[in-house]
């Protein structure tokens, strides 16, 4: 993991505010990476950070948007993971609405959780990834060698 971070960033409907205002308030500290974040967050997130930037005279960061959630988002996400093109996952997500890609969003954060990703799932972890004094620096997960549960599957 380079300095320079690759953060996901993915919010629910219902918790887009919640993001929204995680991000204006920590919109300095994001501007030195790459933002990447499904559909209509990516949106959201990109005009909040314009707008700040514009006042400040920095130069806003990358924003990419992948396609909305339920549209395949949450699955870009992973496979850009499983890729290694993601460092931090900020997932805001509603634990009291049900969701129609709900196993997309099992799958995503099983592949953050293979692969040793820090992982924010409300605004309290996020805040505890944002101030760590690794946000800003090079840092090695440790990734598990799963390859022993393959072959025990194969052998079974």
């Amino acid at each position: 993991m380079k300095k320079k971070k690759n953060i996901g960033i993915v919010a629910h409907d219902n918790r887009k505010k919640d993001v929204m205002e995680w991000v204006s308030f920590n919109w300095q500290q994001l501007a030195k990476h790459t933002l990447i974040c499904t559909g209509t967050t990516g949106k959201i997130i990109e005009e909040a950070i314009q707008e700040k930037c514009e006042e400040t005279e920095i130069v806003p960061p990358e924003v990419i948007k992948l396609k909305s959630g339920p549209l395949g988002g949450d699955q870009q996400l992973g496979a850009m993971i499983a890729d290694g093109n993601i460092d931090i996952l900020i997932f805001f997500w509603d634990p009291m609405q049900p969701q129609p890609h709900d196993v997309d969003v099992k799958a995503l954060l099983r592949i953050a959780v293979l692969y040793n990703i820090p992982t924010a799932q409300n605004r309290s972890t996020a805040d505890f990834i944002i101030s760590s004094t690794l946000f800003h620096e090079k840092y090695e997960p440790i990734i598990k060698d799963y390859s022993g549960y393959i072959k025990r599957e194969v052998d079974l």
